[in-house]
C-alpha cells in the first residue's frame, strides 16, 4: 500500500527531533500493510547495519532488524547450540502467516512493535523469557521484559521516539525443554491461539504462555508440573474476559477454550504423559 502522505525518509542514525507523523522503518511489511494518513516522515533503521543474530555464552541477541528468514536460518542450522530453544524459535517463525517474500523482508522488531495478538515473535520472546533493549533518540537504553513489552492490541511500552534495538534470549531459557501448539482457521492463516511451554528439567518448573487468543501475552508459572486441574484453574484465573481477543477470526470464548486445550497438550508433552 502506498503511504501517500509521507514526504521524507531520513537516516535512522539521525538525531533530528522526533515529531508527530514520524515512524521507524525496518522491513516495512506492517507499516505498508494498512493506511497511515498520519505519517509524514520515515526514519530508516536499516542504515545501522546491525548483526542479525549474535550468539554468546550467555544466550542469543536478536537485532530488531533481523528478518524472519534470518532468524529461521539460525534456528534450523545443523549442530547449533540449544537445540530445544532453537526448535521453539523455528516453530514460532513458521507460525508467522506470510509468504517467503514477506519472511525475507519482515523483521523481528517490526513484529514485536506492531503489538498484534497474532505476532509470533511476541510469542517467541515471551516463551524464552526475553528482554527487550529499548533505545531513545539520545542513545540511552532501558530494558523491558518481553512479557511486559506489549500492553494491548497494537500497543507497546515504547515512548515517542524510542525504538526496539534488540531482544536478548538467555541461555538458561534456551536450554529448557519446550513445546508449541497453534490453531489457525487456515493452514497458512494467522494464529487464533498460540500456546508455548518451557520446562526446566533440573528445578522442575513449568511456564505456559498464551498469545494470539489474548490482546497481550499471558503467562502462568508453576514450581513443578501442575496437574490438569491446576493448569485449568490457573488459566481460567489469568484469561479474564478483558484480555481475550474477539474479531472476525474467532469469538473470545472459543479462543479461551482453544488456549486451555492447547495448554493441556503442552503440559502433557512436557510432562511426558499420554
Amino acid at each position: 500500500m502506498d503511504l501517500t502522505t509521507v514526504r521524507e525518509i531520513v537516516d535512522g542514525r539521525s538525531r533530528v527531533p522526533w515529531r508527530p507523523g514520524d515512524a521507524w522503518l525496518a522491513g516495512g511489511t506492517a507499516l505498508f500493510a494498512e493506511p497511515g494518513p498520519h505519517l509524514r516522515r520515515l526514519r530508516d533503521l536499516t542504515t545501522w547495519d546491525w548483526q542479525p543474530v549474535t550468539v554468546t555464552g550467555s544466550g542469543v541477541e536478536v537485532a530488531a532488524t533481523c528478518t524472519i528468514a534470518e532468524l529461521l536460518s539460525f534456528a534450523e542450522a545443523p549442530d547449533g547450540p540449544w537445540p530445544a530453544g532453537r526448535a521453539l524459535i523455528a516453530r514460532c517463525c513458521r507460525a508467522l502467516s506470510s509468504s517467503f517474500k514477506v519472511w525475507n523482508t519482515a523483521t523481528v522488531g517490526g513484529n514485536l512493535c506492531a503489538g498484534l495478538p497474532a505476532g509470533a515473535m511476541i510469542s517467541l520472546a515471551v516463551a524464552l523469557r526475553g528482554t527487550c533493549r529499548v533505545r531513545g533518540l539520545d542513545g540511552r537504553e532501558r530494558t523491558v521484559p518481553a512479557a511486559e513489552f506489549v500492553t494491548g492490541a497494537g500497543l507497546t511500552v515504547l515512548r515517542p521516539g524510542e525504538l526496539l534495538r534488540a531482544v536478548r534470549l538467555p541461555a538458561a531459557a534456551l536450554a529448557e525443554r519446550s513445546a508449541v501448539r497453534r490453531v489457525s482457521t487456515h493452514p497458512w492463516g494467522r494464529s487464533v491461539a498460540l500456546v508455548t511451554g518451557t520446562h526446566d528439567p533440573v528445578a522442575g518448573g513449568l511456564t505456559v504462555g498464551v498469545t494470539a487468543a489474548t490482546t497481550r501475552p499471558v503467562t502462568v508459572c508453576f514450581r513443578r508440573v501442575p496437574s490438569a486441574g491446576e493448569l485449568r484453574r490457573a488459566l481460567r484465573e489469568a484469561l479474564t474476559s478483558d484480555l481475550l481477543t474477539e474479531d472476525a477470526h474467532g469469538r473470545a470464548e472459543w479462543r479461551r477454550h482453544l488456549a486451555e486445550h492447547l495448554a493441556h497438550e503442552v503440559r502433557c508433552e512436557l510432562a511426558e504423559e499420554r
